[in-house]
């Protein structure tokens, strides 16, 4: 019987490390080729590990919550046939020399620092940057962790790096409130009359929850509203959707709309298409919207729009449906979260007017659109005023303040009503 090794597989660009959530199979059942093995999670995306080779699950070689590092094997399979191909020698082992030299030099890297003296873990990845820079353990164990219940991931300690010439406080007080490994602090509460029901956040909720302080402790927040005159869309949609359904295959939602004013307003103004890391604005190239989409147990996730800008209206219907869709069953990818530059929340989905959303860092912005609703408006002609029934919605933007002042953060807003408002309702999609 052959063995195959199954392997942690890429999971985008900026992904590197997963955690083990649930084992599917146990050891000696039968495995079929593309049949789910175990279920991972990132710091955002829950996704499952399929079999590449029916076989018989051999040995595990990780455990539950155990952090796993792409390219890692995870487990072995047996396989009846003897045609599947080994893994290539290049991939599984380095010649011997190669393999004590890069033991050596780690351990030379890796022995100034004792991270055995304490109980929090850190990944392999960190505990060489701590020790390549010179960060102390006291250091890491003060650290801001945004990932898996409060753990220190590869962006945190290279933005502490970027940031280390400020006080250590300053650098806590952005720290998630998420670590549950801390027992005097992460107590269960009791409830007092006996009839409370006491739920464990999730850990999404936890992720979540620790994203949020974060973002409100690093960001100055700061909210424009402005309110839009929608009728031209809403009557365009109307006259189309059923037409743009039967020839694209897919539904028409207003939000695809709304992307594309977005994206336009953005290349008007690139300032707020940008993100900051310590002391340094990165303008981005690329115009890459998130869309908050809700996941199948209620929480909300942000999938990610690659070069939104490109996009036609056909082409933009078709990435919204698809990723909402993918969202709602589970399916999202790791890299399908990744990227983001601009955010787009549609609070209006669950009857808000307008809403104050928090920016999801380390972005400079981040749209809320509100409930469309008929109202009596003024309506100006050149034979004299009037009042009219119109559809009409708010826009709320959040900004940084740090970066983004209220002249730029008021006429981005702005620009986004205006191409809405101008909308063509003789267009073709």
């Amino acid at each position: 019987m052959a063995k195959f090794e199954l392997k942690l597989p890429k999971m985008g660009e900026s992904v590197a490390e997963a955690t083990i959530t649930n084992w599917l199979k146990n050891v000696g059942e039968k495995i079929d080729a593309d049949e789910a093995v175990l279920e991972i999670a990132t710091d955002k995306v829950d996704s499952e590990v399929p079999s590449e080779v029916s076989g018989v699950l051999a040995e595990i070689l990780f455990q539950v919550n155990d952090v796993v590092k792409v390219g890692q094997t995870i487990a072995i399979i047996e396989t009846e046939s003897g045609s599947v191909e080994a893994p290539k020698a290049e991939t599984v082992a380095a010649p011997v020399a190669e393999v004590e030299k890069t033991i050596e030099v780690a351990t030379t890297i890796a022995a100034p620092a004792d991270f055995k003296s304490s109980d929090k873990f850190f990944s392999p990845l960190v505990k060489n940057i701590a020790t390549a820079e010179g960060i102390s353990l006291t250091e890491l164990e003060n650290m801001a962790g945004s990932g898996k219940d409060g753990r220190v991931t590869k962006e945190d300690i290279l933005k502490y790096i970027g940031n280390r010439q400020k006080p250590l406080a300053t650098s806590q007080t952005v720290q998630p409130t998420t670590d549950n490994r801390q027992p005097t602090t992460q107590t269960a509460p009791v409830s007092v009359n006996g009839g409370d029901e006491i739920v464990e956040m999730d850990r999404m909720r936890k992720l979540i929850s620790g994203y949020m302080v974060a973002s409100v402790q690093t960001s100055a927040h700061v909210q424009s509203f402005i309110e839009v005159d929608v009728t031209n869309i809403v009557k365009w949609r109307d006259r189309v959707k059923n037409a743009f359904e039967k020839r694209e295959g897919e539904k028409l939602t207003f939000t695809p709309i709304f992307m594309e004013a977005v994206a336009k307003a953005l290349k008007d103004f690139p300032g707020m298409n940008i993100s900051v890391d310590g002391d340094f604005i990165i303008k981005r190239k690329n115009i890459n919207l998130g869309m908050a989409a809700a996941l199948p147990n209620g929480n909300l996730i942000v999938p990610v729009i690659k070069n939104a800008d490109q996009l036609n209206l056909v082409g933009m219907a078709k990435a919204v449906n698809d990723l909402g869709n993918r969202a709602k069953a589970g399916k999202l990818k790791p890299d399908d979260t990744q990227g983001g530059t601009y955010t787009v929340t549609n609070v209006g989905t669950f009857g808000s007017v307008f809403g104050t959303p928090i920016i999801n860092q380390p972005q400079v912005g981040i749209l809320a659109l509100g409930a469309i609703r008929k109202v009596p408006a003024v309506i100006e002609t050149p034979e004299g005023d009037f009042i009219g029934i119109r559809q009409k919605m708010f826009l709320s933007h959040s900004y940084d303040h740090r970066v983004v002042d209220g002249a730029l953060g008021g006429s981005f807003v702005k620009r986004v009503a205006e191409y809405l408002e101008a909308f063509d309702a003789n267009r073709e999609y």
